[in-house]
């Protein structure tokens, strides 16, 4: 028996209507009547929430004579590829965005032979870089990019934020001459980096749990 025969009468035997279940899974009815018909599938998630929901085992919905429905079995294995695929261009998107950012700092901040206007100073060392460390921070925690090593963002944070020298231009009135300062290794900005990075792994932690628990609370599951 197809998945999608076993998922409709599973719901009719819990006497749940399509409207309902959809309303519960968070999905639109016709979803729900493409997966019963078998014209599309649902992801492991919802099979499992659909489990508790019905009241049947995972074994029951996945299973037949001891194996895994193969049309569906396939289904997931291009699914999961798929997910797997879009995680990983994510993620080389988000650490290109930084790290082209902080190269042209490094290329500003260390190659200068004149005068570098204060705007662009403020703009590129401390609006652009800064926003896009915690944002790119936030994204790894809230998708749980790395895992556990996610947390070495922070020493990723560190070495590039210190790597960028203090460079200015400024005039002097009593000499009314030009001084030029310059300074590497740049120690305090390597801490507004740290702080940022902390700042922006607690909230991307935070985001996630909140998200966790809006999808838990949406989905009133019947117990067994």
């Amino acid at each position: 028996m197809e998945i999608g025969s076993k998922l409709k009468n599973a719901r009719n035997e819990k006497g749940i209507t399509q409207e309902r279940a959809a309303e519960l899974l968070g999905v639109s009815r016709q979803t729900i009547s493409n997966w019963e018909n078998n014209k599309s599938y649902p992801d492991i998630i919802r099979v499992i929430k659909m489990s508790d929901l019905y009241s049947v085992s995972l074994d029951h919905l996945l299973k037949e004579d001891n194996t895994m429905n193969q049309t569906y079995q396939e289904f997931l294995a291009e699914s999961t590829n798929a997910v797997r695929a879009k995680k990983n261009l994510g993620k080389i998107v988000i650490l290109s965005a930084y790290f082209v950012t902080w190269i042209l700092a490094m290329l500003l901040f260390w190659n200068i032979t004149g005068s570098v206007a204060k705007e662009l100073d403020i703009i590129l060392r401390w609006i652009l870089l800064p926003a896009l460390l915690f944002v790119i921070t936030a994204i790894v925690a809230k998708n749980d990019y790395f895992g556990k090593g996610k947390w070495f963002c922070i020493v990723g944070a560190a070495i590039t934020f210190l790597t960028v020298p203090y460079t200015q231009f400024f005039f002097i009135q009593e000499t009314e001459t030009a001084a030029f300062a310059f300074k590497f290794p740049n120690v305090s900005y390597m801490a507004a980096g740290i702080l940022i990075s902390l700042c922006g792994l607690g909230a991307g932690v935070l985001w996630n749990k909140m998200l966790a628990k809006k999808a838990n609370s949406k989905t009133p599951f019947c117990k067994k």
